[in-house]
């Protein structure tokens, strides 16, 4: 019976291992994984997970009746090495496990920072169960709490900590919060809404050290001033987990190289999810997303290469950021962009969109609790729609007329 082994165990796994037998696979299906839990859905670790309105179990993907019913079996093990040749994988055990067809959803990690006293306790990232949960048992009421890095994971964690009653100051090196993936406007909306909660936020700081006698005490900046901290988060970006491919000879050039079909240059080996650098067709450029859609959809494609189909993966690149009373959906990539237009109030509201417009043409939108403009912006983005961008930004034309025109 042939046997298909997946290395990682979050959202690519968990749509892969069903679509694999969706698609008519009879043989075995392996997914291992470094955690001990079948697959969760991760963007609610730093929100409802960290507020304590989720638990650990309510997470789960799917529960485990289903992976049972469909014999989809897991795991928890580190996996070492792959030799291509032999078809076999050698795990942190040494013990060593053959494959008939491999797929590679190793996903990512978050990147460390090298600073004095990085180690101390109470410093934390944020990426798993484990990481919220160390968090959680020191966000007391009272406390003070650092977050370096002013992205959408830093941001996120902030408002959650200052909800349940933690003073919190933001760190970001870069001149504004949110400077890599969204226009000023939006950096200057969400820097205000976090400043009128009572977040202290603090731009073009360079932070040099983190001091504390055992555990961490204060932060110390570059410019001489120091934050005090009971709780560190460190939020500075992810990096794709490709070090097991490329040492088995697996194409990798930030992420693991895929085609439309999620396949590597390896006929037995696909890859899906934050791992992977593949074709976007909407750009026309080679992207790498991290994001749970896109694991979503890599992963089905991924088991329809498996089982023999040629199943394209398609999609736009869609995300969303939930943050006090807010949420923002974004559709597409603003990179490049060389216009942008706003609909509704930023200066005092907390409900608008920012479109993003290249030579005329949408390319991406900002959507904060604005669905309608969400869903209207992927779809013209998706069927590349000409756009009049005055009536884009006239809410005197409802988001109905602008589609029907």
């Amino acid at each position: 019976m042939a046997t298909c082994l997946i290395i990682g165990a979050s959202h690519a796994a968990a749509q892969l291992a069903p679509s694999l037998r969706q698609a008519g696979w009879k043989g075995e299906i392996l997914v291992i994984g470094d955690e001990p839990h079948l697959p969760y859905h991760r963007p609610p670790l730093s929100k409802t997970f960290l507020t304590g309105d989720k638990t650990a179990e309510s997470l789960a993907i799917r529960p485990a009746a289903f992976y049972e019913k469909n014999a989809i079996k897991f795991r928890q093990a580190w996996v070492e090495s792959i030799d291509r040749a032999k078809q076999t994988v050698t795990l942190n055990s040494g013990e060593q496990l053959p494959y008939d067809k491999l797929a590679l959803c190793t996903g990512s990690r978050v990147r460390k920072v090298a600073l004095p006293g990085a180690e101390l306790q109470g410093v934390h990232y944020l990426r798993n169960i484990a990481d919220v949960l160390d968090i959680k048992n020191r966000a007391k009421e009272h406390a003070r709490a650092v977050i370096i890095g002013g992205g959408y994971i830093g941001l996120e964690t902030a408002a959650v900590l200052n909800q349940v009653g933690l003073k919190v100051v933001v760190l970001e090196m870069a001149p504004r919060i949110l400077q890599r993936v969204t226009a000023p406007e939006l950096s200057e909306f969400y820097s205000r809404v976090h400043q009128e909660s009572g977040v202290e936020i603090h731009v073009g700081v360079t932070v040099s050290a983190i001091a504390g006698e055992g555990q961490v005490q204060r932060v110390n900046c570059a410019d001489g001033r120091e934050f005090d901290a009971d709780l560190v988060v460190i939020g500075v970006g992810i990096l794709p987990n490709v070090e097991l491919a490329e040492t088995a000879g697996i194409a990798v050039d930030n992420g693991i190289l895929v085609d439309e079909f999620c396949r590597t240059n390896d006929d037995n080996i696909v890859a899906a999810g934050d791992c992977t650098n593949h074709l976007n067709k909407t750009y026309n450029r080679r992207i790498r997303l991290e994001s749970v859609p896109n694991a979503i959809e890599q992963g089905k494609s991924a088991a329809a290469s498996i089982c023999g189909e040629q199943k394209a993966f398609k999609g736009l690149p869609w995300f969303w950021s939930d943050q006090y009373d807010m949420k923002l959906q974004i559709a597409g990539l603003s990179t490049g962009y060389d216009q942008i237009v706003i609909r509704g109030d930023r200066q005092t509201g907390r409900s608008f969109a920012v479109f993003y417009l290249q030579n005329g043409q949408l390319i991406a939108a900002d959507c904060v609790n604005r669905p309608q403009e969400f869903m209207l912006s992927k779809r013209i983005i998706a069927e590349n729609l000409p756009v009049d961008p005055a009536k884009l930004a006239d809410e005197s034309i409802t988001v109905k007329a602008l589609l029907q025109g």
